[in-house]
């Protein structure tokens, strides 16, 4: 509904709809026996109930897009909470393997010189 109703193309059949409400309206009540014929006769007494309804389900209906979108987004910050922890403890791992890497590497290069020394 957000989609059809936030568009450029239902801002323009609207307003096209409405002036042609007018326009035959208009028509009608003019052109009728003592200009009394119109089915909404000049102050437009039921398109103004109409265009109120439609304000109210459309309020509605922003509510309820804004309410989905707000659930969206938290889930969304969720999931990266839980993401963002999963990486840290991931770097942690990994800085301490590097750690644990260098630390053996050290051992190996001792253990190379000693044998190099002991070898004519």
């Amino acid at each position: 509904m957000r989609n059809i109703m936030g568009s450029w193309p239902f801002v323009f059949s609207f307003f096209g709809i409405m002036i042609l409400w007018a326009i035959v309206n208009s028509i009608f009540y003019l052109g009728g026996n003592n200009g009394k014929h119109g089915f909404d006769p000049y102050p437009y007494i039921l398109l103004n109930l109409f265009l109120s309804m439609l304000a109210g389900v459309q309020a509605a209906a922003l509510l309820i897009a804004a309410k989905r979108a707000d659930a969206i987004s938290s889930e969304i910050a969720i999931h990266t909470e839980k993401n963002t922890e999963e990486i840290k403890r991931l770097l942690q791992e990994n800085t301490e393997l590097t750690i644990a890497v260098k630390h053996n590497t050290d051992l190996l290069e001792e253990i190379h010189r000693h044998v190099s020394l002991l070898t004519p």
